[in-house]
């Protein structure tokens, strides 16, 4: 049997395990999008009300009522970082520069888990789904030469099928695409979030430098 032969049999399976293939992978991956959706939205932080009091309790100094402020959402990236720099305070702005850097490198890999999941289904289900109207398509001409004579009629079901492939792909991957685009999005504005807070953490320390300084002349 040449190597065509035995190619021909398999596309004379049909395109339906191709369907059942990308019905499986959008249960993942709408599971992907409400695990994701439940995470961002259970970590999420008021940003301006924490900045604006992170800000004036390290004006004051008091190290334990800006932690006690953070802590209260321990899982946002935003309080991550600052809890990092906040825990080497005393060790200087270089200490607590590569705390907070440290600690948001690691944050940021739980907010981008499974999106490349999204991201890759989203740029391949389409081209899945043609894989299974090519097989359906390839069928259907099979089928038409065993029954000649009877017209094109009798594959017209087949071929239908076939192109059912090519919608159940995009079907899949547009969803993917959009959750894919919202997520990263979101991960870049708690990331500028979280680069924000630092700053404001390193400007307070250097203030303080800048005060002892001036007093100490």
């Amino acid at each position: 049997m040449s190597l065509t032969d035995r190619l021909l049999t398999v596309a004379l399976f049909g395109a339906e395990w191709v369907l059942w293939l990308l019905i499986a992978l959008s249960v993942v991956s709408v599971a992907i999008m409400i695990e994701r959706l439940i995470y961002f939205r259970s970590n999420a932080v008021d940003f301006e009300g924490l900045r604006a009091e992170l800000k004036d309790l390290l004006g004051q100094r008091n190290l334990e009522k800006a932690r006690q402020r953070v802590a209260e959402r321990p899982g946002a990236i935003e309080s991550e970082v600052v809890m990092a720099g906040l825990a080497k305070f005393n060790q200087g702005p270089m200490a607590v520069g590569e705390a907070m850097t440290g600690a948001k490198a690691r944050a940021k890999l739980r907010l981008q888990r499974n999106l490349a999941f999204l991201g890759t289904l989203g740029n391949n289900a389409p081209f899945v789904g043609l894989f299974g109207t090519v097989i359906g398509v390839i069928k259907a001409f099979h089928d038409l030469a065993a029954r000649r004579g009877q017209g094109p009629e009798a594959v017209m079901g087949s071929l239908s099928e076939a192109l059912i492939a090519t919608a159940v792909g995009l079907i899949v991957a547009i969803p993917a695409v959009i959750a894919f685009n919202y997520f990263n999005g979101q991960v870049r504005e708690r990331v500028a979030h979280a680069d924000t807070l630092a700053h404001e953490v390193l400007a307070e320390m250097g203030r303080g430098e800048t005060s002892k300084a001036a007093e100490a002349k």
